[in-house]
This record gives C-alpha cells, sequence and structure tokens, in this order.
C-alpha cells in the first residue's frame, strides 16, 4: 500500500507533468478555439492595463450592440466580477516577462493544477490515497482539460474556488475546534469561484452533505452555517445590483437556459452524452471506467456526498440546458465530478491491498486509459490550431499603421477575436452603414481573407494596406 509520503512524491511528479502539457500552444495568439470567449476576457484585463484598474467599471474592445442588444459606445464589460482580469493585468505590469495573453493562460494553469490537488485531497480522504491520485492524474491529464486548462477564461479558476472551497469547508467541519481560519479559507475560496462564476452556487448540495454528516437534519439550526451562507451570497448579489445600472455592458443570458427549448429533446441527449461526455472527455472507452466509478459509488463510506457531486453536475447540465450544449466549455464545470468516478473506479481495477498491475483488471484499466487518452486527443488536439492566421496579420498591421486611438471595424460576423487582434476598441461587424459608422466614430475598416467584393470597397475609400490576407481602408477618406 502507499504511504502518505509516496503519494505526495507521486503527486508531485503529476503537477510537473501537468505543468509542461499545459504549455503546448502557450505563445499562440487568440485565435484558437473558442477564442471569442478568451479575446473577450483578455480585452478586459488588457484595458486594466491602459487605462487603469477600475475593477468597478470593466471595459473591453466591442462597442457594438452585440453582447447586450444595447448600443455600448463606453464598451462596458460585466459578466464576471474581474477577479481574473485583475490578476492577469496585474502579474503583466508587477513582473513583465510574459505577454499579457501569456499571463492569462499562466493563472488558468495554476488554477487547474490546484483543482487538481483538492481533488486528490477530497477523495484521497474518503476513499483512500490511490483513489486519491486517479482522480487528481485524470482531473490533470484528460485531453479536454489539458486544453482549457491552459486558456483565458475564468472558468478553471472558479472550479479551483470551488473545490478549494470544499476541501477547507469539509476540514472545518472534521476539527474538533472548528478554528475559524478553515472557515474563513473556505468562504473566500467560495466568494471567489461565486464572483467569477455564480453556477458555482449548483454545488452548494455537496455543501449541503457535508454539514449533514456532521450534524444531521440539525444543520438548519446551527447559524455558523447560515453565516457561511450568508457572507458568500452578499458578495455575489451586491454585485449584481451594481452591474445592473449598465445593462449596455451585460450579455444576454438568458438562452442559455433552454433558448431553443433543446432541454430533454433527443438532440440533447446526443450532444451532451455522447458528443461531450462519451466522446469529446471518455475518448469512448473512458466511458466504461466512468461507468464502474458510478456503480463503485454505492460501496464509498461518502456515498452521500459522491452522489451530490453528481446530482450538483447533472442539475447544472440541465438547467443550462442550451449553453452546454451551445459551449463545450461548459462541460468545465462537471470536469471535477468526471475525475473523481474515474478515481473511484480505481477501487474495482485494482488490487488495492497488493497495488498488483499485472492482473487482468488492472491491464484492462490502462488500456481503456490509454485508448480513452488517444480518442479524445484526437478530437481535442484541432483546438489548438489557428484556422485563420489571416485576422492575426491584418491586426499586426492594424496596430502599425493605424493611431492608437484609432476605432477599427474588423468584420469577423461579430466575432470579436480580430478585432481583439488589432489591440483597438471599435466593431467585428458592420452595424449599420459605412457613413453611419464613421459617424459612430469608425475611422477603419478592416476585411481578412478579401474577396473580390470586398476589394470593391477600395475603389471607393482609400487603401492603406492590402495584401492577399488582409485590406485595410480607411474610411473617413473617401475616393
Amino acid at each position: 500500500m502507499l504511504n502518505s509520503k509516496q503519494s505526495s512524491q507521486i503527486f508531485i511528479v503529476i503537477l510537473i507533468l501537468g505543468f509542461l502539457v499545459r504549455l503546448h500552444g502557450f505563445s499562440n495568439p487568440i485565435a484558437d478555439w473558442h477564442s471569442w470567449r478568451q479575446a473577450d476576457t483578455s480585452a478586459v484585463s488588457r484595458n486594466f492595463v491602459s487605462g487603469g484598474f477600475d475593477l468597478f467599471h470593466p471595459r473591453f474592445d466591442d462597442l457594438s450592440n452585440v453582447p447586450s442588444g444595447l448600443d455600448n459606445p463606453e464598451g462596458y464589460r460585466f459578466v464576471e466580477f474581474p477577479l481574473y482580469n485583475a490578476a492577469q493585468a496585474g502579474l503583466f505590469i508587477a513582473v513583465g516577462i510574459f505577454t499579457i495573453e501569456e499571463w492569462g493562460r499562466l493563472i488558468t494553469i495554476f488554477m487547474s493544477l490546484l483543482s487538481g490537488y483538492f481533488l486528490y485531497k477530497i477523495v484521497g480522504k474518503y476513499s483512500g490515497l490511490v483513489a486519491g491520485l486517479a482522480a487528481g492524474f485524470f482531473y490533470i491529464f484528460l485531453p479536454f482539460n489539458i486544453y482549457y486548462g491552459r486558456t483565458i477564461l475564468p472558468d478553471s479558476s472558479m472550479v479551483a474556488g470551488l473545490l478549494g472551497a470544499m476541501y477547507f469547508f469539509d476540514f472545518w467541519l472534521a476539527d474538533k475546534k472548528e478554528r475559524l481560519s478553515f472557515f474563513i479559507l473556505s468562504v473566500i475560496f467560495m466568494v471567489v469561484a461565486v464572483l467569477l462564476k455564480p453556477y458555482a452556487l449548483f454545488y452548494g448540495l455537496s455543501f449541503l452533505s457535508l454539514a449533514y454528516n456532521k450534524y444531521g437534519f440539525s444543520l438548519f439550526r446551527k447559524i455558523k452555517l447560515w453565516i457561511f451562507v450568508l457572507l458568500v451570497t452578499v458578495p455575489l448579489l451586491v454585485w449584481r445590483v451594481w452591474m445592473s445600472q449598465y445593462p449596455e455592458g451585460i450579455a444576454q443570458n438568458s438562452w442559455l437556459f433552454n433558448g431553443n427549448g433543446i432541454r430533454f429533446r433527443p438532440a440533447f441527449f446526443r450532444w451532451i452524452i455522447y458528443e461531450r461526455l462519451i466522446k469529446l472527455i471518455s475518448g469512448y472507452l473512458g466511458v466504461i471506467i466512468l461507468m464502474v466509478g458510478l456503480f463503485e459509488l454505492k460501496y464509498e463510506k461518502a456515498k452521500l456526498f459522491y452522489a451530490s457531486l453528481v446530482m450538483s453536475a447533472m442539475v447544472y447540465v440541465v438547467v443550462l440546458a442550451t449553453g452546454n450544449v451551445q459551449h463545450d466549455y461548459y462541460q468545465i464545470m462537471i470536469m471535477p465530478v468526471v475525475a473523481v468516478l474515474f478515481g473511484l473506479s480505481t477501487t474495482f481495477f485494482f488490487n488495492l491491498k497488493k497495488l498488483n498491475i499485472f492482473s487482468l483488471k488492472s491491464i484492462i484499466f490502462i488500456l481503456l486509459t490509454v485508448g480513452s487518452f488517444y480518442f479524445s486527443w484526437t478530437l481535442v488536439k484541432d483546438y489548438f490550431n489557428i484556422n485563420n492566421y489571416s485576422i492575426v496579420l491584418a491586426g499586426q498591421a492594424v496596430d502599425r499603421l493605424t493611431p492608437r486611438d484609432a476605432k477599427i471595424i474588423a468584420i469577423y460576423g461579430g466575432d470579436t477575436s480580430f478585432l481583439y487582434q488589432t489591440k483597438r476598441k471599435g466593431w467585428a461587424l458592420l452595424e449599420k452603414s459605412i457613413p453611419e459608422m464613421v459617424t459612430m466614430g469608425a475611422s477603419y475598416l478592416v476585411l481578412a481573407n478579401p474577396t473580390p467584393s470586398d476589394e470593391l470597397l477600395g475603389k471607393e475609400y482609400k487603401v492603406i494596406k492590402q495584401t492577399k490576407n488582409f485590406i485595410l481602408l480607411d474610411i473617413t477618406q473617401k475616393i
């Protein structure tokens, strides 16, 4: 059997390797998979660098009415409280060395590994060191998590906050003196989680199960637990009330719940269960390990806690049905549960007393794991690709050839990935006619991969630069 020292040494190796694999594509421009959301996130951080740290008035580059449906001339961006952005911009200013995009990736890498550590500790406590190591290993090395564990998104940081809160909450309950330090740490981690993404509240059921394990139904009479709830929810409510003053900066989000009516329809189950869980995340073969983990729940002493995790993930996916179908990064939220089930399945596949890796069951487990990683990676590896490098080249040209305060129209169907490359504020589509856009403050229009019809604009407006990759026009000067 492994002892605590040995498992710690093994997990340190897992963390080091997990860090190294997340450096793949580290210096890539933000033009890979889900670059739109990454660009918007990083733009807030970049605006902190250029315009000062006003956490209560976060701004990004998009001045259009696409996100909120309202004109947004100030470029307000009220989504998550900008803790992630403050860290990204702050480290860039204080330390330098890396680009602001690379600092965003480093933060996500660190928080992703921290999540793996918390899973290792939580599962290790209730199901043994091997199961804990396995849970941390799978969380860190599942190909889906390798990619999203280095993207410029707040989701991985939210998960780290959630798991940290869960870990210290459980530590606080288990401590005979219920020391205040553990309580405070749990509150801090959970406040960070809900401010980054209020979806963390879906896992409130898991905190409830931990409290029930200690207090039973008398938990509802424990004032300290109500204080915990109050301290966690009040900052979120204050932020939500504050941001309601700026509706032009609040992205429309009601569609995330069931905007297209897909919930419980056949397409919903196909996308969530087959396309995402079985195919993308588990790489087909891994779903066998996942199912074994589900069956193993009934033998676990903490089965109520584990069941609450599974239920929380299911409720989250069902409630935010359209969001989970539309965006695969929404499944970042359920990845801790997937890793827990993978970890628990080791109690079935391995002889925990002898750790015999040459038994038939353990060999099957290894083959399933290798196959799972391989098939998942064949899908995830394309997420790193820069499929339209023209927007990067065009953005560099705009940055060289236009004034810093110029407002740009970088047409990309509303996707701000192109606009982000220009390092300018502006629009990612033509909201109105070009003359009307000029009256709104637009000075230049840039088109990537110009078509013959796009090139006709060069006969109407002054061409600043034209290549096969892009055309940059001064739309304030007609020919």
